[in-house]
């Protein structure tokens, strides 16, 4: 009998997650338990979401990864650096530039201010991620539609 695959969360910085983006993430998160591939980072994404700090769009600082942000980050096992947008798994095209929230590497960053780190085990070893900068982050553009009305 094959066990499943386990991701456990080691170091757990604060993280900061937008209600506009809140309800899709927990929906993928809870989705992403049903399916066999994608189990191991739904569980670690709602586990951030679990533990997250939830503001309206435009309270998020422009220093933390939201959906749609574009980052540059450093996998801190290789110390390979990456530019990536991190987007929804249907957003996810394959390319390089582009990183699925419902994946670990997307699971881990989204919420995480500059320069935090989180670190995960896997069963393959341990992984460990810090986001360098947010070169795009699109949730301070936005304005609440009754803000406009009143």
């Amino acid at each position: 009998m094959k066990e499943d695959i386990v991701i456990k969360q080691e170091c757990l910085p604060p993280v900061t997650i937008s209600a506009g983006d809140y309800d899709r993430l927990a929906f993928l998160a809870s989705f992403g338990l049903s399916s066999r591939r994608d189990r191991p980072a739904a569980e670690m994404l709602g586990n951030e979401l679990i533990r997250a700090t939830i503001l309206t769009p435009r309270a998020i600082p422009p220093f933390v990864a939201t959906m749609h942000s574009r980052l540059e980050f450093r996998d801190d096992v290789t110390w390979d650096v990456r530019c990536a947008m991190l987007v929804y798994p249907d957003e996810d095209d394959g390319q390089a530039d582009c990183i699925s929230v419902l994946s670990p590497e997307g699971a881990a960053l989204i919420g995480l201010r500059e320069d935090q780190s989180i670190t995960w085990r896997t069963p393959q070893g341990w992984r460990s991620l810090t986001l360098l900068h947010v070169l795009h982050q699109p949730h301070g553009r936005f304005v609440e539609p009754w803000r406009e009305i009143s």
